[in-house]
Parts: structure tokens; sequence; C-alpha cells
């Protein structure tokens, strides 16, 4: 929380830009390259309502879900470079993907400019409570017990959570 925090203020103190001193004139937009709900989602929704109580203009957030990121990163990538539309981008969109994928829509470097970090946030496992698993030694130990009858869920194909449990996956059993 800290973190975001800290972002909206750097955002909100450093204000426009030297020579647009009217900025924002018009409604600004965020893409979030994920669906709706989401942790991506749910900080640019905090940041589009700090920022549109700043500025008294509407700041709208538009989920483009699809293809690990690619196209709401894709969209952000090919709008007018006018200050008007923002990527609230990941670790996916932006360092995963050029490794995943064999071509992208976009340019990480070339097509984007850093504005401001929002949020560090760490992937953590959890188990549903009725799984008899309060540590990983006993996780591990069930789905040994139990082959391919349990799933996980990510945010999609490529996403950090999904590398993650793909590397939990084929690490070897501690002993």
């Amino acid at each position: 929380m800290r973190a975001i925090i800290g972002a909206l203020a750097v955002m909100a103190a450093l204000g426009a830009p030297a020579g647009a001193q009217s900025w924002p004139d018009k409604q600004v937009n965020f893409i979030v390259p994920f669906s709706a709900g989401g942790t991506t989602d749910l900080f640019g929704r905090l940041l589009a309502n700090h920022m549109q109580q700043k500025f008294g203009k509407p700041f709208i957030v538009e989920n483009r879900a699809g293809a690990g990121g690619n196209l709401g990163a894709a969209a952000v990538a090919k709008a007018a470079p006018d200050g008007y539309t923002f990527l609230v981008g990941t670790v996916s969109t932006h360092a995963i993907n050029p490794f995943l994928y064999s071509k992208l829509p976009y340019d990480t470097v070339k097509d984007f400019q850093p504005v401001s970090l929002i949020a560090r946030l760490p992937n953590i496992l959890v188990v549903h409570p009725s799984l008899p698993a309060n540590n990983v030694a006993e996780l591990i130990a069930h789905l040994k017990a139990n082959p391919d009858k349990l799933s996980y869920g990510s945010s999609g194909a490529g996403t950090s959570i999904h590398l993650a449990a793909e590397l939990f996956r084929s690490r070897p059993a501690p002993p």
C-alpha cells in the first residue's frame, strides 16, 4: 500500500509537464491489458480515481484483455502520443512477453515512455482450506498422492503467476 501511495504522491507532485499547463483538457484513458477485477485493474482504477479528483477531468479505465496483455499494450503503442492514453503495464507486458512471443505487436522500448512505478506485488501461493495442506511440503505430498486431480488459476498464459506455477511444477520435490 505504501508503494501505491508513494506513486500517487509522485504523480500528483509532478502535475502537468512543463509547457503543458492546461493538461489535461480532455478525458485521459488508462488502458489495463487484463480483465476487470484483477490486480492490474484495481491499481489502474485507484490511480484513475486519484487523478480525476486531482485534475477534475475524466480519467477512464478501459480493460483490453487478451494475449497475456499484448492486446492492451498494442492499443497504447498505436495511440496518438499526446499524453492522453496510458498503459497500466506489468512485468508480463514489458519483461516476459518479449521472450514468450516470437513477434509482438509493439516494441517494449521504442513504443513506451515510463512514467511511474505504481506498485510492487509478490506472487503468493494459497490453497482452499479444505485441502489437507498447511505448508508447501504437505501440498507437494498431496499433489504427488493425487496426480492430475488438482489445478491452479492464473491471470493468463505468460503472466508471472503462470510462470511461477510452471516453475513450481518443474522443480524436484524436496527430500
